[in-house]
């Protein structure tokens, strides 16, 4: 598939500059024939209906004038030999007319003081073709565009761009039917292959990327989650003619005047469909290799055997139920043989076997529809949601605030700016006053805590307070993640992930204040901290009832997945996970983790230097019960990868047109096979946002000669390596704690190559006269050492024991 960025490079053939000069000369043209009127040099012809007047510069205008301005039906000639006809209004070209360019491309449409507006069409000199809308030259709008090559593009642009929803129809049979966004597959579509493959889920940037089904032309069906075009974490697979739970559904969509809806629910296994007045709308690039549709080296070489493949589990995104005509791999007569799977970077690791119980799904009738897990981090707040007005509010005082003291001069802050007195109280009525926007929301009271210490804070973290606002309090709304722990916080994630925002309790919100100018001084000395970044606290009042947030850095803010999470407090009791509530977004505990990382001996040295000093910070604050929160991304096992890239070879020999993508990641296994490969770090090519979870310096390898490095992944790019961001590292299986592990569980690779992300969370809870009977209660029963509540000295020790465990040299 191929992209555009531009309408002039849609246009296919009509030259670039040729196009753009040509509106750039209608409108200077205006403006020339308008500057006659003061006595310009100008030849006259006059006729019976028409006026012929000779420009100085040679061009022609033959048509109608109101005085001396054009004003009617004309045609106007340039010296290049453009052509434009049609009408005028006051010197301008607006209305309806056609244009002809000396390349061979042609325009007919509306026009609009000299540029492309409206509704019009444009035939390229490759043979392309574009109907549709346009704006200031640019498709905006409803349009179809066909493509020298028969592709076809029927949906809606953006400023030259696809983008909503739209149909593209590749010459070789492919379609694509979805979301879109500047030009590339994006969101919710359907994908249908010639040889009868299809994928339907989520998209991004023109690959697969997200939770989602896909349907093989041989019946059998895969369903799990995709990561940039590949098979990355948990998924079932149903094996062809299998007697099938559930028919996936997916949506159409057709369209009514301007209006773009959906026909809802449409079975996949239909025979036989309704025809509607149906828009075409299909995908956007030009080559369908760039997606790979077949299945993965070990689908394909258990397809050829007698075992039935794969699975459904109560932990993919989609759980599957009712029931079709039985198949022959039906081996009981209530039950089907599944899979469940595990995949890493499209390659297979984990795999068990089970059957799944149509009689047991039956008695479940909520189970008959179609149940959707979480498909990535929280559920989109919208219109009609619970939190939509208090998302609203709390946008709405973020701008405000945030607007109004970043004009204020930067300076050093003094004790006058911390404390409970230091703040902004404003009320934000529905109607609007002197100092606040009207607003569609409920009215309710703003206060914004130390705003001059959280904007040198932002400042300090490199947040730009542009991008800080948008972030936060752009068009998109945020999504609502459900608690991990037992407070009881609900916790926002703004639409690009950079920031969390939770709520807090009045307790909470009175310890940061208070240890607010000693953490201030403490992430001033230490850019690396693994702190807890904070960038601002508010509170909101609405009818009465007062809800407090804070707003922080998110840690897991990566492009790559994060096939685990772990909240590491280095006690015991009631420290695991209930194995039948794991999915994707879990957060396991210090029993689950069953795996050590190696990290070189330099970074290791340096994390637990920052650890040391960390915990000293909290230890100072009487702090208790924080954790360190690790996300481990797992790259797939070297043996597993060598024997994928094979197969691969195999298909390429086959297929000589595959993607160049497979060649490099075939030429990255062959010059590394072991470890993760790190280069000289270049600050121009790396790809990381700054700020929301960036630390201060980039880590130094011994293996690049003591020099900063960044990590190179393939498919993905350049990833600074800093502390607790990108670290690369070896997990290899360990049990730390001699309790609970099913040894028939564990993964067949020993050593996985891992990238880290971690820092230290909760440090809000003092050890207080609460803390402190609950560790004189809890003692009476259990080992002093195996409880949370301990007193902060203690607790400082033993998480920095487990955590040297947990890294060990």
């Amino acid at each position: 598939m191929r992209s555009y960025s531009s309408l002039e490079m849609l246009v296919c053939g009509l030259a670039v500059d040729e196009a753009i000069s040509s509106s750039f000369v209608l409108v200077h043209m205006n403006i020339g024939l308008e500057s006659n009127k003061a006595g310009a040099s100008m030849s006259y012809e006059h006729c019976e209906t028409h006026c012929k007047k000779v420009l100085s510069n040679g061009d022609v205008y033959v048509g109608d004038f109101d005085g001396l301005l054009p004003d009617g039906m004309g045609r106007y000639t340039w010296t290049d030999g453009t052509i434009y006809h049609g009408q005028w209004e006051e010197s301008k070209i607006t209305g309806r007319g056609k244009i002809f360019w000396p390349s061979g491309a042609t325009y007919e449409g509306e026009l609009c003081g000299g540029f492309l507006h409206g509704a019009g069409t444009l035939f390229g000199v490759d043979g392309s073709t574009y109907r549709g809308s346009w704006r200031m030259n640019k498709q905006h709008g409803k349009g179809i565009k066909l493509y020298s090559n028969l592709d076809e593009y029927d949906g809606l642009w953006r400023e030259g761009l696809q983008e909503g929803i739209g149909m593209y129809r590749w010459s070789n049979g492919n379609t694509y039917s979805g979301n879109w966004k500047t030009g590339k597959m994006s969101g919710k579509g359907v994908m249908k292959w010639a040889n009868g493959d299809l994928f339907d889920g989520n998209w991004l940037d023109g690959l697969e990327n997200g939770s989602g089904y896909y349907k093989y032309a041989d019946g059998s069906i895969y369903v799990g989650i995709w990561s940039r075009g590949l098979k990355d974490g948990h998924g079932t697979f149903f094996p062809a003619g299998s007697r099938l739970p559930y028919q996936h559904r997916y949506s159409e969509y057709i369209v009514y005047g301007n209006k773009v809806q959906s026909l809802g629910p449409t079975s996949l296994f239909s025979k036989r469909r309704k025809k509607v007045n149906r828009w075409n709308m299909i995908g956007y690039l030009r080559n369908p290799k760039r997606i790979s549709h077949r299945p993965s080296f070990l689908d394909g070489v258990w397809n050829t055997g007698d075992a039935c493949e794969s699975s459904l589990s109560d932990n993919t995104p989609y759980a599957l139920c009712s029931s079709t005509d039985e198949g022959r791999h039906g081996l009981r007569n209530d039950s089907v043989l599944v899979y469940d799977r595990e995949y890493m970077q499209g390659v297979l690791i984990t795999e068990s076997m089970r059957y799944y119980d149509f009689r047991r799904s039956q008695k479940n009738k909520w189970h008959c529809k179609m149940k959707k897990q979480p498909r990535g981090p929280g559920e989109t707040i919208y219109k009609g949601h619970r939190s939509y007005y208090l998302m609203l509010n709390l946008q709405l005082g973020i701008r405000y605030t945030v607007g109004k003291i970043t004009p204020v001069p930067m300076r050093e802050v003094r004790s006058s700016d911390f404390g409970t007195r230091a703040r902004i109280r404003m009320y934000f009525p529905s109607k609007g006053s002197q100092f606040t926007p009207p607003h569609s929301s409920i009215g309710f009271f703003w206060k914004d805590y130390c705003p001059m210490v959280f904007r040198n804070l932002r400042e300090m973290f490199k947040i730009d307070a542009a991008d800080y606002m948008m972030s936060i309090c752009g068009g998109d709304g945020l999504k609502e993640l459900s608690s991990p722990g037992k407070s009881g916080s609900i916790f926002y994630l703004s639409q690009d992930e950079r920031f969390v925002i939770k709520t807090l309790r009045k307790y909470e919100l009175k310890i940061l204040l208070k240890m607010l100018p000693n953490y201030y001084d403490h992430v001033g000395a230490y850019d690396n901290t693994l702190i807890t970044k904070f960038f601002g606290l508010h509170r909101l009042t609405i009818k009465g009832k007062k809800v407090r947030f804070v707003v922080m850095g998110n840690m897991f803010r990566t492009e790559l997945r994060i096939h685990r999470r772990y909240d590491l407090k280095g006690s015991s009791h009631g420290r695991s996970t209930n194995k039948h509530n794991i999915n994707e977004n879990t957060t396991l505990k210090d029993l689950d983790l069953t795996y050590v990382f190696h990290l070189e001996k330099s970074w290791r040295e340096s994390l637990f230097r920052q650890i040391s000093l960390d915990c000293e910070f909290l230890e100072s604050q009487s702090i208790i019960d924080y954790s360190m929160l690790l996300g481990l991304h797992f790259r797939a096992p070297e043996h597993l990868k060598a024997y994928s890239e094979s197969q691969s070879s195999l298909k390429r020999s086959a297929n000589s047109k595959d993607d160049i993508s497979d060649v490099q990641l075939c030429d990255e296994v062959r010059t590394s096979p072991k470890g993760l490969r790190l280069v000289a770090h270049e600050p121009s090519s790396v790809s990381s946002l700054p700020g929301s979870h960036m630390r201060g310096s980039t880590l130094r390898a011994s293996a690049a000669g003591n020099k900063e490095v960044d990590l190179l992944l393939p498919g993905t790019g350049r990833l600074r390596v800093q502390l607790g961001v990108n670290m690369p590292a070896q997990a290899s299986w360990k049990l730390l704690h001699g309790e609970g592990l099913d040894t028939t569980e564990l993964d067949p690779a020993e050593v996985y190559d891992v990238v880290l992300y971690f820092g230290i969370i909760d440090i809000l809870q003092e050890y207080n006269m609460n803390k402190k009977i609950e560790h004189v209660c809890k003692s009476l029963k259990l080992d002093p050492v195996s409880i949370s509540a301990v007193e902060p000295k203690m607790y400082s020790k033993r998480f920095i024991r487990f955590l040297e465990k947990v890294f060990p040299e």
